[in-house]
């Protein structure tokens, strides 16, 4: 017949096992969930990096304009137009590339040091001014935006001075910036919600 002393023992040891398998439960998921976030942002860290390419043919583009015109005799409104498209690709991922190393310019970076502002708490503002500032901005201008940028994407508009194709491209730019805008702000959004971040984290969404 087990005594009350062995009796409270094995309870501690189911508690204790309890717990432990919890903890392991929960480190597993943490863990699981750091390595889809990382694979994500290795994703799309890919993807700015091919973007930038279009900055080299930018500038190609730019100083072809010279020979075709005085060389070749002709090409260089092509060239100009086709850079300006590409130029406006370009500004598009390049915006929401610095929103999300948090590298845009801002008035007084200096203002949450200053003022002691806690590091979560500084996390949790950048979070609200996503919500309060970005995504209604960026899901107005797609909404406004999408009818006109799909008629001329329908109709392959031209560029209105020179008749060349591809001012479409610079329409679609416009809701392509909107779009990663917005998904970048409800994405911040939601995982501050989900899981509390270190300002480290909170870095890259």
């Amino acid at each position: 017949m087990p005594t009350p002393s062995s009796t409270e023992s094995d309870t501690d040891a189911n508690t204790a096992n309890t717990a432990n398998t919890a903890n392991t439960a929960n480190t597993a998921n943490t863990a699981n969930t750091a390595k889809s976030a990382k694979s994500a942002v290795e994703r799309w860290d890919g993807f700015s990096r091919s973007a930038s390419t279009l900055a080299l043919a930018i500038t190609a583009l730019l100083f072809a304009q010279w020979p075709l015109r005085d060389v070749v005799g002709g090409g260089a409104t092509q060239a100009n137009d086709l850079a300006q498209a590409l130029f406006a690709l370009y500004v598009a991922v390049a915006v929401w590339h610095a929103g999300r190393r948090h590298a845009h310019l801002v008035a007084r970076p200096d203002l949450a040091e200053q003022h002691r502002v806690a590091p979560a708490s500084a996390s949790a503002w950048r979070r609200l001014g996503g919500a309060l500032c970005v995504l209604p901005w960026a899901l107005c201008v797609a909404a406004v935006s999408a009818p006109a940028v799909w008629q001329s994407v329908r109709q392959l508009e031209r560029f209105p001075e020179t008749s060349n194709a591809g001012y479409f491209v610079i329409k679609l730019a416009l809701l392509l910036l909107a779009s990663l805008l917005a998904w970048q702000a409800a994405q911040a959004l939601w995982r501050g919600w989900r899981v509390p971040t270190t300002p480290a984290q909170d870095a890259r969404p």
